[in-house]
């Protein structure tokens, strides 16, 4: 299988799903950029380009997903147009928090592998 590499990928709308809650007409999905599973343990990865904000939605959903006692979310600011780039991570904590996590590439795969770890000993 081929990794996509493609800065012009598009990504899916969901503007068409406004108004389909009567009561709730802002209700509509989110995604998240990347999402590992191992042995029951989560590992979320939602990214964003520098300077690029986290929507209502997403960080109403990242947090609920932190909540969760399997779940490790992290917000990822950098880019993989053209390689790997990370800026900086931070993680969600359990009460709703961002914490600065680590800051380049190679400290992130520090923490992949560390989550990994983590993971693969239950």
């Amino acid at each position: 299988m081929k990794l996509m590499r493609n800065m012009f990928a598009t990504h899916t709308d969901y503007a068409d799903f406004k108004g389909i809650i009567p009561s709730n007409p802002a209700f509509v999905p989110s995604n998240v950029d990347g999402i590992c599973e191992r042995n029951g343990k989560f590992l979320v990865m939602e990214w964003k380009r520098p300077n690029e904000k986290v929507s209502k939605g997403q960080e109403i959903l990242l947090k609920a997903l932190a909540k969760q006692s399997n779940f490790i979310v992290a917000i990822i600011y950098g880019n993989t147009d053209n390689g790997t780039h990370i800026e900086k991570y931070y993680t969600v904590t359990q009460d709703g928090k961002c914490a600065l996590a680590g800051v380049g590439f190679e400290q992130f795969k520090a923490f992949y592998r560390q989550w990994y770890e983590y993971a693969d000993q239950s």
